[in-house]
């Protein structure tokens, strides 16, 4: 008589989920949501404000910029780089749409060279790192101190009133009860994922960040990626500059350096590595959304702005310190 030996039971769906929760790993790749998910009920229990559809919609406009300029640092990081730049460039795209319109060219030309201030930052980012071998940290450090001067300098530091019926449409207009801005930056996440995963440039951005000695080995062109990303990273941020002109009524020649620590913030948040090479877009809209509720949240329970940016710089290190848990 012979005995059968019992074989083991495959572990359930639950209880793998269950043994992957008590892993840092999980947490690290899953900061954003699960962050944004214990905000909202906390917040709904401390105030009764928080989840109300005006105070949802009222955050959604508010991240909508801060979606856009993640999305592009999620590009540029993904190839294992920065850009320290992004809100600069968006300053300095602002100003460059006021100015056109201060000299009545219209709305369409003044968008155009809005996109063109931009796009002429990416590029110059791009040429310095790619082809002039400059670290991506100091070359971007560089254009952001070169783009802020710029600003000041062709607005002389005044701001550019902008009255425009085509931005006051843009600030109050809505879609299925969505406002405009809030549409933009959900059709920028989704033409971002698809580029970053349907497309072979979206390979290429991952295999440059993963390995650039490899995907060049691979007959790869790591110059030519590694540019075109700053130049997304420049437009993303004129279209930023575009709903941020809409929003405030004028161009402002003053750098708001919290667009670009969140920017990052959101990205690290989303659970891109920073090293590079590992590809992530609703992260980082996703911790946009977490590092917009947070303020809000603590704007409605009447927490000085002064312990703001402490708030969110504790949230972006704890998660910054999950990112060494990431798996490969």
């Amino acid at each position: 008589m012979t005995t059968q030996l019992a074989t083991p039971t495959e572990p359930s769906t639950l209880q793998r989920s269950f043994s992957d929760a008590r892993k840092l790993s999980f947490w690290a790749e899953h900061a954003a949501p699960v962050g944004l998910v214990v905000l909202v009920v906390v917040f709904t229990i401390l105030t009764p404000n928080f989840l109300t559809i005006g105070n949802i919609q009222a955050m959604l406009l508010a991240a909508a910029i801060l979606v856009i300029l993640g999305v592009a640092q999620a590009f540029v990081i993904t190839t294992g780089g920065i850009d320290l730049s992004i809100a600069a460039t968006m300053t300095v795209a602002a100003i460059g749409f006021g100015l056109a319109w201060e000299a009545g060219l219209g709305f369409p030309v003044s968008v155009v060279a809005a996109f063109v201030a931009g796009g002429a930052i990416g590029v110059l980012n791009g040429f310095l790192i790619a082809r002039g071998k400059v670290t991506d940290f100091i070359a971007t450090l560089g254009t952001l101190s070169v783009a802020t001067g710029l600003a000041l300098i062709l607005s002389d530091g005044k701001p550019i009133t902008v009255n425009s019926s085509e931005l006051l449409n843009l600030t109050t207009g809505s879609f299925a009860g969505l406002g405009y801005p809030i549409i933009i930056a959900g059709v920028v996440g989704v033409v971002a994922w698809l580029v970053m995963f349907r497309t072979r440039f979206g390979l290429h951005v991952q295999a440059v960040g993963g390995s650039e000695e490899s995907s060049v080995a691979n007959g790869l062109s790591a110059t030519r990626v590694r540019i075109a990303v700053y130049v997304i990273s420049g437009f993303l941020a004129a279209l930023a500059a575009l709903l941020l002109v809409a929003r405030v009524g004028a161009a402002e020649p003053a750098v708001n350096t919290a667009y670009l620590l969140n920017s990052i913030a959101a990205v690290v948040l989303g659970g891109v590595a920073l090293t590079g090479g590992k590809a992530k877009i609703v992260g980082p809209i996703l911790g946009a959304f977490l590092l917009t509720a947070l303020t809000n949240g603590l704007t409605l329970l009447n927490v000085s702005t002064f312990y703001q940016p402490f708030a969110v710089g504790l949230v972006v290190v704890l998660a910054a310190l999950l990112t060494r848990f990431q798996t490969k």
